[in-house]
């Protein structure tokens, strides 16, 4: 699996997992903004040696592609902060103009996870924020450093990383295993080939950092910021580094912070299995359910002995590719996001399992951002850098894999050895780690409001419950419901409070649960 964000019909976030984050260093908040106060937007206190980057003046285009009542820019950032004279990474911007100027509030930033998930595609998307917040807002998007437009982190071709993505994921056999351990080397090695250079910092405090020089850019005193799944790790990081700069914060789809990675992938790896079980539930009430109207715990049984026989019997895809076991697990990965498309899966599986898995490849792709042939963007190489400089412990080797195996297999047949295997290739990675877990206060922030789905397989909502109580302004906000992330996923209640406190500053009542009703 990879931890990624991919907006299409859904916004996904969860496949490799998304790690816990990177820990504050020596640049404090108290040293983050220019020294320069001459501009709106800068505070007092920062080194000298990054007011050049602070006091930037953002250029804003309708050109290069730029469509759709958005204008484009880029945003300068200095590679490693610790020697801001030498080289740069320009970050992808994008802003659509808050149609009330005249009631302007200010800048609302948007991230939807990952580590991977392309922020100017995600403003662009079109289901971001409700009309009242276009209204009063200037949404803002931009591609982290490494992803996307931003200097993106490159790694393999697209033939290569087709063999990538359709590795067993679930060795057991000495020949899966070798190839297993061989792609997982081969993808590590040719991402230090291509850009080794960057790969030490792309980690999610350089991130945050970069969000800092954001808000000076944007003439923002105080950052407002709408982050889902990866994206709530980076704004309370944020929320660490920075708290006096904290405007409104919502963190949808929350992760928890003070987890190992082990840890982390046991609980989202457990969550997918019980999404699944949800899945199968209503499965065997649907007339098309390719299980029949039996148990859905015999439903479970069925389904994995199907995918487990794929990699010896695969059915047909596309003419060019099977669906053996490794995309037949990510097309139904992909349903678990959202409920929308439990009726796709169902009709995938039931043409799948007649021997035509053209739609469930479609599914595997989709997720895969895979289109023609193509892979359109590097997420996939993106969620790795990200995720292995992040945190030290996910994959030392294959045998530290194989010792937590049991584990995986008992917290979640269905899903858990993929979610095991997923992190192999961070045992090769060149580029050490920056961070190990540990608990956000974000001491001095604002309020900031987590929401958390009850039902969400890809950030558990025990994270969301977590963190809410980790920061020390943190808000819980409640949806009953299934999918990833909440806002503008079918409840009018979630919707209404966030809306709410990005536009008077209004939290929710203490405990208030919605409904999903969509």
């Amino acid at each position: 699996m990879t931890s990624r964000a991919v907006s299409r019909r859904l916004t996904l976030a969860a496949l490799l997992l998304a790690l816990p984050l990177t820990a504050c260093t020596a640049f404090s908040s108290a040293q983050a903004a220019s020294t320069s106060t001459s501009q709106p937007g800068l505070t007092a206190g920062s080194p000298t040696n990054l007011a050049k980057f602070y006091s930037q003046r953002l250029v804003w285009t309708t050109g290069n592609g730029c469509a759709g009542g958005f204008q484009c820019s880029k945003l300068t950032v200095p590679l490693n902060y610790a020697d801001p004279d030498g080289a740069t990474i320009k970050l992808a911007l994008v802003r659509k103009l808050a149609t009330d100027q005249a009631h302007k509030l200010g800048s609302l930033v948007v991230n939807p996870g990952g580590p991977g998930g392309s922020g100017v595609s995600y403003a662009t998307s079109g289901d971001v924020l409700d009309s009242a917040l276009l209204a009063r807002y200037d949404l803002i998007g931009f591609d982290p450093r490494g992803v996307g437009a931003s200097d993106p982190v490159e790694c393999l071709t697209d033939s290569q990383m087709d063999q990538f993505v359709d590795t067993p994921p679930d060795p057991d056999t000495p020949a899966q295993l070798a190839e297993v351990e061989h792609e997982s080397q081969f993808f590590a090695q040719q991402c230090e080939a291509k850009s080794g250079a960057e790969l030490p910092y792309v980690g999610t405090v350089d991130a945050a950092r970069d969000m800092d020089i954001l808000r000076a850019a944007l003439h923002e005193r105080l950052l407002n910021y709408l982050g889902k799944s990866y994206g709530t790790l980076l704004g309370a990081t944020y929320a660490q580094e920075f708290p006096k700069e904290v405007g409104y914060f919502v963190l949808d789809g929350a992760m928890n912070p003070d987890m190992s990675a082990e840890q982390m992938n046991l609980t989202q790896a457990a969550a997918f299995d019980k999404e699944l079980h949800l899945f199968l539930e209503n499965c065997v009430t649907q007339t098309d359910c390719p299980f029949g109207t039996t148990n859905p715990n015999v439903a479970y049984t069925k389904l994995q002995t199907w995918v487990d026989g794929l990699n010896a019997h695969p059915v047909t895809g596309d003419g060019t590719r099977k669906v053996d076991e490794a995309y037949a697990l990510t097309g139904i990965s992909v349903a678990m996001y959202d409920q929308g498309w439990w009726p796709d899966l169902r009709s995938a599986l039931g043409s799948a399992m007649q021997g035509n898995g053209a739609t469930l490849l479609q599914m595997a792709d989709a997720y895969n951002d895979r289109e023609n042939g193509h892979f359109v963007d590097n997420e996939i190489e993106a969620n790795y850098a990200v995720n292995c400089v992040d945190h030290p412990d996910e994959a030392s080797s294959v045998a530290q894999i194989e010792a937590e195996l049991p584990a995986f297999e008992k917290a979640a047949p269905f899903f858990g050895p993929m979610v095991d295997w997923s992190g192999l290739p961070c045992a090769y990675w060149k580029a050490s780690p920056t961070d190990s877990p540990h608990v956000i206060k974000a001491t001095g922030a604002g309020p900031i409001l987590v929401v958390g789905t009850t039902n969400d397989p890809a950030t558990p909502y025990a994270w969301a419950q977590a963190l809410a109580s980790q920061l020390s302004s943190g808000h819980l906000l409640t949806m009953n419901g299934d999918g990833h992330t909440a806002y503008l996923r079918g409840s009018t209640c979630i919707d209404s409070a966030v809306d709410g406190y990005f536009l008077t500053g209004a939290l929710p009542p203490a405990g208030t649960v919605c409904q999903q009703t969509s």
